[in-house]
């Protein structure tokens, strides 16, 4: 059985276009700070930051050339997935930023966004 999978860009990013500044992700922010209020929560998780720069290999091989946009949770077998998560052959994932808040309160107790 796997585990949900959760990718973020990697928090203080560099971008070669504006060099000198160091950038978080606007919509990885919120997540990260939903992993940071429930640690404990967080360690049930396979978590990884992965860098600006593309190609994202890790996303590619996780799931295709064509979705390197993250935050992005993959959706293990341990529960079903829900009936709206995206599919490529049996991978199951989501991307939409409040769809993986809500996933992750669902499927592992962390707090609700009110």
């Amino acid at each position: 059985m796997s585990q949900d999978r959760l990718l973020l860009l990697q928090p203080g990013f560099a971008d070669d276009k504006q060099p000198g500044e160091r950038f978080v992700c606007p919509d990885c922010l919120p997540v990260e700070g939903l992993l940071a209020a429930a640690p404990e929560l967080a360690a049930r998780l396979q978590i990884e930051r992965l860098p600006y720069a593309r190609p994202r290999t890790a996303l590619i091989a996780a799931l295709d050339e064509a979705h390197q946009s993250l935050p992005v949770l993959i959706l293990g077998d341990e529960q079903t997935a829900p009936a709206d998560a995206q599919a490529l052959g049996h991978t199951r994932f989501v991307t939409d930023t409040r769809r993986i808040l809500s996933l992750l309160a669902e499927r592992h107790g962390f707090p609700r966004v009110h």
